[in-house]
């Protein structure tokens, strides 16, 4: 026995001696990583993550030929790529690089040990850009300087050339400069030529020209109405035109969904199309309730005026997650098969040179059957290879088990990354969905709300208050019948208890102040009569007027803090009640200083205290309706969203009526002179708003001068 356990405390010792010596070691090689990794939720909030690979090696730099191929090279050299554009991995993860610069494509095995360079003896190449080999082992080459697809079979030989296509379809001006193709199972092509803002060229196997594939929609902002709307056909035909944003690349995976990549636009840079030609991605996002609209390729910070990621090529893996380059920041962002941010990270461009995992222009992306990824370096002319870390290896298979349905299995995994990154949005959206699958929708609820997943939560709220109803009914029925019985009596009881006019009315018509104030529910009713009464009979005062104007303020404050987050989703991260503030009142006086100069100069009969105090008690839709529909937000879902939006239009339309009649009450004007006079407050507002933002940038102009002149002086 005794040394049984000297052998087992002997283990443990080796054990805690082997972990002791390795954990230093994975410590120094995560600190050392050239680049950080983060995920950005719907929101926009930052978070650090744990890296999702790590460097793996350098293919290119120091790869030596090991063999010869078509057009042999020297065994004893090194692999030197010249201005490599593309790069492809198939089914036995072996390499092909479109050597641009060397007018050959390179194909390497799974370690990448060099096999051969192709070619194409009788037809040679002349500036590849692209390259796809097909599951059957034929290889499809974008030679874009012979403006051609070259197909060739798996040993190199020349089986078809595909011109341009021979179609009325294409215009004369159309120029066929194909830089990349992707290939499905039917042998039909889909070619991305070079600015081709119309889509993918779509071939038949014998290259006969079937469609436009996929293209770009037009963005139409309301300036571009307004134009068609005032111009006429000369003008406008003289305007440049609009073009779609012209495919950079593309990709295909084992489902025959076909994923393209677009730079020049701001939103839906990917797409994921079916056979249809239909982009399967809107809608199906996490945050999409939140962002609609979604813009792909992540930065760190992004301010205004700076350029946009410009995607240049997408891969996919065997789990639907895509992965893309952008040349402009040089990051590289992964999403999952539903357009869901999963990680990004980049490296400082300026130093990198050969320095392992840092890409200096990212040209082209592709991964293998193992989840490695292959980053080419169209500047350093080498291949970065990263390997994904246990960290990312949790998220995926999580991730994967979540898209399939999985929940249950998935919750264990979700709950170790969480572990790891109680930050990481994705797996706390796992664990609500695994938890929305058994039923707990209590837990569901809470997790979703702490992700900021408007439409998770919204359900598992509807599944909570159908399950209070049920178990309430009866006891809700009872208190609503116990109420109206008490009602119906008081109503019967109160006038034989209260003197005439009642307690309330007594009081309003003993206290002048509370008269004041109760003229908001006269002109409630009778809003023209209530606002003359302002004007012509001291209906109101400075002391009730102030106190319905920082009611309203505080009301407006209430509804943008107090709204439940399915309706406003910005309180998920935090209302800055401040500059809220500034602005309504901001507005709300300037408005009143912009209606009184409009009226006095065009026969209105209101003082500027008239106007004051009509603008004032005209603000009291905003206390009526406006603090019960953001209460009643809470109780309600998305499904329900007509009914909160219906009573918040209906407090804006009220209060635009009742400045209307305001306008018309205290300055004597027809209702068609109010609505004009009101166009012209508004104008002359802007031009109020205008001229302070001239005087506000002008001063701080001269302050900068001022200071420049000062220092000028102090140095001399």
């Amino acid at each position: 026995m005794k040394s049984r356990t000297l052998r087992i405390v002997s283990l443990w010792l080796a054990v805690a001696a082997a972990i002791s010596a390795v954990l230093p070691l994975h410590r120094a090689a995560a600190s050392e990583l050239p680049y950080e990794t983060y995920y950005k939720d719907g929101f926009g909030q930052l978070v650090h993550t744990q890296a999702a690979y790590i460097p793996a090696g350098i293919i290119g730099y120091n790869t030596a030929i090991a063999g010869q191929g078509s057009g042999s090279a020297d065994s004893t050299g090194k692999l030197q790529l010249n201005q490599p554009k593309d790069l492809f991995i198939d089914q036995k993860d072996h390499v092909f690089i479109a050597d641009t610069g060397n007018n050959r494509i390179v194909e390497l095995d799974a370690q990448g040990a060099f096999i051969r360079q192709i070619t194409v003896d009788e037809s040679p190449l002349n500036k590849p850009s692209g390259v796809f080999v097909h599951p059957n082992g034929d290889i499809y080459i974008a030679d874009t300087g012979n403006n051609r697809i070259v197909r060739l079979n798996a040993g190199g030989k020349l089986l078809k050339e595909y011109g341009r296509p021979d179609t009325d379809y294409i215009p004369a001006s159309f120029k066929y400069d194909p830089v990349n193709l992707v290939v499905d199972k039917r042998g039909f092509l889909y070619v991305t030529s070079l600015g081709a803002f119309q889509g993918l060229i779509e071939l038949d196997p014998d290259g006969q020209f079937v469609s436009f594939f996929g293209p770009n929609r037009v963005s139409f902002s309301v300036f571009d109405a307004f134009k068609r709307l005032v111009y006429t056909r000369e003008m406008y035909q003289r305007e440049l035109k609009k073009l779609p944003g012209a495919i950079a690349n593309a990709a295909i995976d084992n489902q025959g969904f076909i994923y393209t990549v677009t730079k020049e636009v701001a939103s839906d840079q990917i797409k994921k199309l079916n056979i249809a030609g239909l982009d399967q991605l809107p809608g199906k996002g996490d945050f999409s309730s939140v962002e609609p609209v979604r813009s792909y390729g992540e930065v760190l910070k992004h301010r205004a005026g700076d350029m946009n990621p410009q995607l240049n090529d997408i891969t996919v893996d065997e789990s639907g997650n895509m992965t893309v380059v952008d040349t402009v920041w040089n990051m590289i962002s992964q999403y999952d098969q539903n357009g869901n941010l999963l990680f990004f990270w980049g490296g400082d461009a300026i130093t990198a040179t050969s320095k392992t995992g840092v890409v200096k222009t990212p040209a082209a992306i592709a991964n293998d059957s193992k989840g490695n990824l292959y980053v080419l370096d169209n500047t350093n002319n080498l291949i970065q290879v990263l390997r994904p870390s246990e960290f990312g290896k949790l998220v995926h298979q999580a991730n994967a088990l979540t898209q399939e349905g999985k929940y249950e299995e998935s919750e264990p995994i979700w709950e170790e990354v969480h572990r790891l990154n109680t930050q990481y949005t994705p797996a706390l959206i796992g664990l609500a969905k695994a938890a929305y699958k058994r039923q707990d929708y209590e837990r569901a609820a809470q997790l979703y709300s702490q992700a900021g997943v408007v439409g998770g939560y919204s359900d598992s709220f509807w599944q909570n208050r159908l399950i209070w109803f049920q178990n309430n009914f009866g006891l809700a029925m009872n208190f609503v019948l116990a109420a109206g019985i008490l009602f119906l009596a008081w109503g019967k009881w109160s006038r034989k208890l209260l003197p005439a006019g009642g307690l309330g009315g007594k009081l309003r018509m003993d206290i002048p102040f509370a008269k004041k104030l109760g003229h908001v529910f006269t002109i409630a009713r009778h809003p023209v009569d209530g606002f003359y009464g302002i004007r012509h009979e001291q209906k109101a005062n400075l002391l009730s007027s102030l106190i319905i104007l920082i009611a309203a303020a505080a009301a407006f404050g209430y509804m943008q803090a107090g709204t439940n987050f399915v309706f406003n989703p910005k309180v998920h991260v935090g209302i800055d009640l401040l500059p809220q503030m500034v602005q309504f009142f901001g507005l709300w006086f300037g408005w009143v200083v912009s209606n009184y100069l409009v009226s006095s100069l065009l026969r209105g009969e209101g003082r500027f205290r008239d106007v004051f105090y009509g603008s004032c008690y005209a603000l009291f839709p905003i206390i009526l309706i406006g603090i019960p529909v953001t209460y009643l937000s809470n109780a309600l879902t998305l499904d329900e969203s007509a009914i909160y939006h219906f009573l918040k239009l209906a407090a804006v339309i009220w209060v635009v009526l009742l400045a209307v009649w305001m306008v018309q009450g205290v300055h004597n004007y027809t209702f068609i002179e109010s609505v004009f006079i009101i166009l012209l407050s508004i104008f002359t507002l802007l031009i109020i708003v205008i001229l302070i933002f001239l005087f506000v940038s002008l001063s701080y102009e001269l302050v900068n001068f001022i200071k420049s002149i000062y220092q000028e002086v102090i140095i001399r």
